[in-house]
Parts: C-alpha cells; sequence; structure tokens
C-alpha cells in the first residue's frame, strides 16, 4: 500500500491535520510575494534633475523675481533644499546673479554628477541613493535581471537538494537564508554588493516558496492537488497587496526592505510545527519515520488507523525519462515547444505587468495595490472553470483576452488625454488578470499533455523558461528608459500584450486534457489528442492534474508561481 492509498482509505484526502499544515505551507508565499516583486520600490526611479540645470533654473527665476518675491524664495531654498547648498553662502551675490555656474558648488565641476530627486512618490529609493539615472539608468534592469537569476538557480539548486535531504530541511535552510540576506540587503553598500545580495534573495526565495508548495501538496490526496495548487496562488496575491501597503505606508527603500524580511523570523518556528513529507521519507526508505507522521496525520483527523494499513507500506513508483525525448517526434517536438514558449511568455508577462506599474497614469501605489488584488478573481476563474470548460479553452481565453486588453493601451496612451487615463490602467488589470489566470492553468494543463516517463524532466525545463521569462521582463518594463515620451510608456505593454496573443494563439495547437486519460508511455504521448486512437478511446476519463502516483513527481520540479 502506498501513501496515496493511506490516504483516500483511511485518513481523509484533507482532513483537519493536513488543513492546518497546509495553512502554515501557504504563507511563506506571501513572503515570496513580497521579495519577487519589491524591486518595484527598492529600485524605483522618482523623477529626477541635475543639480546644476536645477540651480542655473531657480537663479533666472530669481533674477526675474520681484522684491517682494526674494524673501519667500531664500526661505525657500533654506527650508527644502539645505542638504543640497549647505556648503555655500546664502548672501544673494553669491548665490544668484550672473554666475559661473561651472563653479556653483566649489572649485571643481561637479554638477553634473549630482541630482536632484522629487520625493512625492519615493522618499528614497537604492537608485536615488546610488544615482543610478542618465549613463547608469539600465543598472537597474540589470539588477533585476540578477534576482530572477538567482530565482531560476535556486530553483535547480534547492530542488535537487529537497530531494536528497529532505523537504523539511530545505524549507529551514530556505529560511534561515531568506532572513539573512533580505536583511543584509538593506545595508548594501555599493550596487554590485546590492545584486549579490538580490541575486541570494532569489534564490532562497525560490527554495523557500518551492519547498512549501511541493510540502502542501504531498501531503493531500489525489483529488485535492488540483485545488490545493491553485489556493496557494492566493496567498502570493496576498503578498502582493500587503507590499503596497506597506511601501506606501514608508516610502523608504532601507525601511521597506526590513519590513518585508522581518516575517521569515517566523518561519524559523517551522522545524517544530511542520513535518516532513511521509512521502519523501518512504521514497528514502525510512519506514519508521514515515509511520510515525501517518499516525501523528490521523491522530490529528480523529481517525483509527489499524496496525494492517501500515503492512507492506511502500513508496510510490514513478518512472523519469529524459528530456530529449520529447524532441524525437514531431508532434512531441512541436507541443514541447509551444508549452516552452507559453511558460517563458506568461512569466515575462506576469512579473512585466508588476514592474511595469510606474508606467501607468495615476497614482503608483493604488496600481500596485490593484494589479495584487485582480489577481484574485484570476484564480477564482481557475478554481471554478478548469474542470467545467477545459484547459484550452480556459488558457487560451485568459491569455488572448489579457494580451489583447494590454495592446489596447496603446491607444488610451497615445491618443486620450489625461481625463480617459483611468481606462488604461483598466485595460492593464484586465490584462493582468488574463495572464495571472493563464499562469495557473499552464501548469496544471502542460503537467497532463508531458506523458508519465518524462513529466518531471519536461516540467523542469518548462520552469527554466519561466525563469528565462523573468528575467528579460526587466528590460522590457525599462523601456520606457531608452524610448522617450508616452510611446515609450506604452511600448511594454504592447509587447507584452503581443507575446501573450502569440503564446494563447498557438496553443490551440495542444490537446485538450480534461475528461481523458494521461499519457504514460512517448508512444501515449504521439497518439494523445487524437480523435480515434488504440491508446485513448473516446469514452471520458475523468482525471486531474497529479492525480496518479507518477504526476506526484512534477511538484518536485517547480510551483506555478516560482
Amino acid at each position: 500500500m502506498n501513501f496515496d492509498e493511506i490516504l483516500t482509505t483511511y485518513l481523509g484526502e484533507f482532513g483537519t491535520y493536513q488543513k492546518k499544515i497546509y495553512f502554515l505551507l501557504c504563507l511563506p508565499s506571501i513572503s515570496a510575494g513580497f521579495h519577487m516583486v519589491v524591486s518595484v520600490f527598492l529600485l524605483g526611479t522618482p523623477q529626477y534633475r541635475n543639480n546644476k540645470q536645477y540651480f542655473r533654473e531657480l537663479n533666472n527665476v530669481y533674477l526675474k523675481a520681484s522684491e517682494t518675491n526674494i524673501e519667500f524664495l531664500r526661505f525657500f531654498i533654506k527650508k527644502e533644499l539645505m542638504h543640497y547648498i549647505r556648503q555655500l553662502s546664502y548672501e544673494r551675490k553669491y548665490i544668484f546673479g550672473l554666475l559661473n555656474t561651472e563653479n556653483v558648488y566649489g572649485q571643481s565641476d561637479q554638477a553634473c554628477n549630482q541630482w536632484v530627486y522629487d520625493k512625492s512618490i519615493f522618499k528614497s529609493t537604492f537608485t536615488s541613493e546610488q544615482n543610478l539615472v542618465c549613463t547608469d539608468e539600465l543598472r537597474t534592469s540589470h539588477a533585476s535581471m540578477i534576482f530572477f537569476g538567482g530565482v531560476l538557480a535556486g530553483a535547480f539548486g534547492l530542488g535537487t537538494l529537497s530531494d536528497m535531504i529532505g523537504r523539511k530541511k530545505t524549507l529551514y535552510l530556505s529560511s534561515w537564508l531568506l532572513l539573512i540576506s533580505t536583511m543584509a540587503v538593506a545595508w548594501a553598500p555599493s550596487f554590485w554588493v546590492f545584486c549579490v545580495l538580490r541575486f541570494i534573495v532569489g534564490f532562497s526565495c525560490a527554495g523557500l516558496f518551492m519547498t512549501a508548495f511541493v510540502l502542501g501538496m504531498e501531503i493531500v490526496g489525489p483529488s485535492k492537488r488540483v485545488w490545493a495548487g491553485v489556493v496557494i496562488e492566493y496567498f502570493f496575491a496576498i503578498g502582493l497587496v500587503v507590499l503596497a501597503g506597506i511601501a506606501y505606508a514608508i516610502r523608504e527603500w532601507k525601511y521597506i526592505e526590513i519590513a518585508v524580511s522581518v516575517p521569515s523570523v517566523f518561519f524559523l518556528w517551522y522545524w517544530w510545527l511542520v513535518p516532513e513529507s511521509p512521502r519523501w521519507l518512504l521514497s528514502q526508505g525510512r519506514h519508521e519515520e514515515a509511520e510515525k507522521i501517518i499516525r501523528q496525520i490521523a491522530k490529528g483527523n480523529n481517525v483509527t488507523l489499524t496496525e494492517k494499513a501500515l503492512v507492506n507500506l511502500e513508496a510510490d513508483k514513478s518512472t523519469t525519462g529524459r528530456v530529449w525525448h520529447l524532441f524525437t517526434d514531431r508532434v512531441l517536438l512541436i507541443r514541447t515547444l509551444i508549452i516552452f514558449f507559453n511558460w517563458l511568455v506568461v512569466s515575462m508577462g506576469y512579473y512585466g505587468l508588476s514592474l511595469n506599474t510606474g508606467n501607468l497614469s495615476g497614482d503608483f501605489y493604488l496600481n500596485f495595490f490593484l494589479s495584487g488584488l485582480v489577481e484574485f478573481p484570476a484564480y477564482t476563474l481557475c478554481l471554478v472553470f478548469l474542470n467545467r470548460v477545459g484547459r484550452k479553452k480556459l488558457h487560451v481565453c485568459c491569455f488572448v483576452g489579457g494580451g489583447l486588453a494590454c495592446i489596447c493601451t496603446i491607444f488610451t496612451m497615445l491618443y486620450a488625454d489625461e481625463s480617459l487615463q483611468p481606462i488604461t490602467v483598466t485595460l492593464a488589470m484586465i490584462g493582468k488578470i488574463g495572464i495571472a489566470a493563464a499562469f495557473a492553468v499552464i501548469y496544471v494543463w502542460s503537467a497532463e499533455i508531458y506523458p508519465t516517463v518524462v513529466r518531471n524532466a519536461g516540467m523542469g525545463a518548462s520552469s527554466a523558461c519561466a525563469r528565462i521569462g523573468g528575467m528579460v521582463s526587466p528590460y522590457i518594463a525599462d523601456v520606457s528608459k531608452v524610448v522617450d515620451g508616452h510611446l515609450g510608456r506604452a511600448l511594454p505593454l504592447v509587447i507584452f500584450g503581443g507575446f501573450s496573443v502569440l503564446a494563447g494563439l498557438l496553443s490551440l495547437l495542444l490537446p485538450e486534457t480534461l475528461n481523458h486519460k494521461l499519457p504514460e508511455t512517448i508512444q501515449d504521448g504521439k497518439e494523445f489528442g487524437k480523435k480515434e486512437n488504440k491508446y485513448f478511446p473516446s469514452k471520458s476519463y475523468s482525471n486531474q492534474a497529479f492525480a496518479t502516483d507518477d504526476n506526484i513527481s512534477t511538484t518536485k520540479t517547480e510551483s506555478s508561481r516560482l
């Protein structure tokens, strides 16, 4: 008897004990939401101008001012710009008048390297502190790319480690690493130190979320795994919504980073609160430890577990293959490339829309809050329709619909006045709903399309494509740094939307998996989706993602969000 049989026959697929543990394992998703997009506030670029230019313009204003306004201007300068002109005399004949502006700051011409920043949105960011503007402005995109590179490394490195030393130890190690690295980021003295620390944050964040996701999936029964896989995404969205409130209240990058780091302390208690995965223990031949946890689950669910139930307890049997097996046949090759492209685009669009918040009109913090809030209806859409209308229809409608909404923003951004800019925000949020829903669907759908023998390898390669999409997204979101004006602000949404529509239309070439038996072998994968064949007769066969023992291996690779 394997663990799934014990769950369905004796323990219950999602009893009281599993619900408590699952809730605890969903909480790290909130922290993951914090750190995956906090760069919007850490690396935000305020409106700025060159100090020399600022003082030259202020000087011209002063020369043209009447005597009644001179005292007011002097008071304004003393009050608002004291930290910029502290070393200068306040005598009119020195600061104002016909000056050689090259010498305003002293003996050397250093004014072109000094900047005045607008503080109406951010009090301070790492960008303004390190002056990552002008010729250095693309460094913020590099920093975001390096962070997503850390996520890629963590997904594979800590994912492999969790298979070696266990879910619980990897979760605990990731918690410590995340806490230390995020706290250290707040005191980063230079750009490159900041990038290294953010890489470690991405690395540990991937490990924390992924391990919690896998552990949560491994303690519930087969029929509950689709539900459990989607519900955890709500907690990720909670992280985005809460982050908006934290950033709005604080507005200084160091304190924002510290505030979102503190919750990681709570996860250190998981060593005593969360058990190891019985499924993993059985796979390692550690039957006594697995039996102890199974009895603990039975006690928590108020069920009686007989000695007979634990006789001949064995690990789930899974067959693995190599990813290159997916490229040995034309049908499998085309489907695999389409799935890879979908994962890349959906990740690029999801994180790109979050990072692009600053390019939207209206209140910056309200827009970011809404971009997190709209994910709740997106995931609800998946829960309601995933097993009703099918994977293909839902995915294509969400992806294409969301992409078209993003593309339509170009008309309001280029041709409409400020009074119609709320329409731009609305269209962008509709795009976020569609892409967030597509993110959840593609994980379930692709896991069902891959044959069992290569499912784990296929999902691992797909998740790598998603990480590449995440690494590309900051550069697209920052197109406005290269292209000036309204066009520069509109292009990111158009690019994300265009790729989303293309990926959604290509998905029409993939087979529907709802109510069909999942492919087991490579030959099954070749035949899967044909109307009539000896492997898959036309009669319905109820299935859900992760519904078989072999399917559980997919949860060891990656979650849909990281």
